[in-house]
């Protein structure tokens, strides 16, 4: 089940690298809230009719939506207003720096100290998106501070998925953070944003692909992958959304990589290899245990 969580993983952050390359066209629009609440909003309602909500949700367990559904709604709302004003390396390589969030977040919350293997692994994926995101030619852009805010909600995000783990089905989990999402991306635009239905029509693609494939798709097979994935490394997996967010940048935008570019897409590689070869010893461990 580890492998075919972690192959999961991996699709989730070919699907999240195609949505980057959509949401950087759109975000040329002046419109967040109401961008995002439509995409999150009809994403869980796709997966409404497949979650079997009736009693899922409980008192015991609402916190862990209502937390998912609020770090989506600050981190897309981070990450979407800094890619306005900031390259789009610049925000590929700050998003990435969740992986060094992820297991401070779990050594200070919960005492899981990170293995030394864990480390050297979130190093060079942070040393890859570095190199694969600004060429390693890094100049500060008003929005990055924005997204670096972004990173730590991501992060939070991750570790509230692994801790929901057991607590919640997962379907009902997942509809439920989009929904809360999208309201209240939908609260808040309804008061702030007054985008033409020109403009709305024009986000209409962003918002079906995104929603489908990005969130419906996407963030629904995070939630069942980390059922079976450690949260460390679901987090470095799920960082291999900036090569293919390169690659969908190649093909679809035009964007070319360097020599040092594809050093950094090689380091983050190198990065989910060192997990997987942590998670094949202790897959054989588990084997031995069971046939003893």
């Amino acid at each position: 089940m580890r492998l075919k969580a972690d192959l999961l993983l991996l699709f989730t952050a070919l699907l999240w690298g195609s949505a980057f390359a959509v949401m950087r066209v759109a975000a040329q629009y002046d419109i967040v809230f109401l961008l995002n609440g439509s995409r999150f909003l009809l994403g869980g309602l796709l997966l409404l009719p497949f979650a079997g909500m009736r009693g899922a949700i409980t008192r015991q367990n609402l916190h862990y939506v209502l937390l998912a559904g609020f770090a989506l709604f600050i981190a897309v709302f981070f990450q979407q207003v800094g890619l306005a004003t900031t390259t789009a390396g610049n925000g590929g390589f700050i998003t990435i720096l969740y992986v060094v969030v992820v297991p401070v977040i779990l050594w200070i919350g919960w005492r899981e100290r990170p293995a030394l293997k864990t480390w050297l692994a979130v190093a060079a994926a942070v040393l890859g998106g570095f190199l694969l995101s600004t060429g390693g030619s890094y100049r500060i852009a008003s929005g990055d501070w924005m997204i670096f805010i972004g990173s730590f909600f991501w992060a939070m995000h991750v570790v509230v998925v692994g801790k929901a783990q057991g607590r919640i089905a997962l379907l009902p989990f997942a509809a439920g953070q989009y929904l809360v999402c999208g309201l209240l991306n939908l609260a808040v635009g309804a008061f702030v944003e007054r985008p033409s239905a020109a403009d709305m029509l024009s986000l209409l693609p962003a918002i079906l692909y995104t929603a489908v494939f990005s969130i419906a798709i996407g963030f629904t097979f995070q939630v069942i992958a980390q059922k079976h994935t450690p949260t460390n490394d679901a987090a470095l997996i799920l960082s291999l959304e900036a090569v293919f967010a390169a690659l969908f940048g190649w093909i679809f935008l035009g964007e070319m990589l360097s020599f040092v570019q594809l050093a950094g897409c090689v380091l983050i590689m190198v990065a989910v290899i060192l997990v997987q070869l942590g998670s094949g010893k202790m897959l054989s461990r588990e084997k031995l245990e069971r046939s003893e």
